[in-house]
């Protein structure tokens, strides 16, 4: 069974395209759970462009009064960035190595680059209470340096799969996928999976074993405008084991 986390991004986008608060980011949160869903996911920008730091405090206020639901917040690790983790609490925070003015993330860490701020920073999550990801490219190697760093889990960055997905190169990408989800299983480390995951292509995904969690927005917003939401929703979560 793997818990699908449902990323709002698009949602807010939407809603701030119009200056109006439609659609309610809340609103849509509360519809998608009571469809069955276990987990929300929001990347917060510093320009605020999507998700705002309002929406972080509202759904983390909505949130725990959910039952069973988790919070994901990911984002790069800026001290107004980890200012707001704090203050939100949420269950798991994925830390992605982002630009300020990034479109969308596109790379995981080098994490031996970034040894000294990833060990600084994912003590401060941890003693907060807080489960922690490291959003990551397919790579055994890596994941050895997370294990040094002390992330309890690794988000694989998907995309490579979603692009080789339905083509020759399909195999050969998903097997280090499934390569780097081996040795993090050896290590102890929890494995999360995002980034251009969709109905037609996440079942073949986890194939590979002790995917804990699948967060999943871009394509799922826009599968709900194609089917409707109760639709999509019933979908994943047949394909997640929920």
């Amino acid at each position: 069974m793997t818990l699908l986390s449902v990323n709002l991004n698009k949602i807010a986008l939407l809603r701030n395209s119009r200056g109006r608060d439609f659609p309610n980011v809340l609103q849509f949160a509360a519809r998608v759970i009571d469809l069955g869903v276990k987990g929300i996911t929001v990347h917060p920008r510093p320009d605020e462009r999507h998700i705002t730091r309002q929406d972080v405090f509202d759904l983390s206020a909505f949130l725990r009064d959910q039952e069973n639901v988790e919070f994901n917040i990911e984002g790069y690790p800026s001290p107004e960035f980890l200012e707001l983790v704090f203050e939100a609490n949420p269950a798991q925070c994925t830390l992605v190595p982002d630009e300020p003015g990034q479109l969308t993330s596109d790379h995981g860490w080098q994490v031996a680059e970034y040894n000294d701020l990833l060990v600084e920073v994912l003590g401060k999550i941890h003693s907060a209470g807080i489960r922690s990801s490291l959003f990551l490219d397919p790579s055994p190697k890596l994941v050895e340096e997370v294990a040094k760093v002390g992330a309890n889990r690794i988000e694989l960055y998907t995309e490579e799969f979603a692009s080789a997905f339905g083509t020759q190169n399909e195999t050969a990408i998903w097997q280090a996928y499934a390569d780097t989800a081996v040795r993090a299983t050896e290590l102890g480390i929890g494995i999360n999976a995002g980034h251009d995951l969709d109905l037609n292509n996440l079942a073949k995904f986890l194939e590979i074993p002790n995917i804990l969690e699948v967060s999943i927005g871009h394509a799922l917003i826009v599968e709900c405008l194609e089917q409707g939401v109760e639709s999509v929703i019933r979908q994943y979560l047949e394909i997640t084991g929920i």
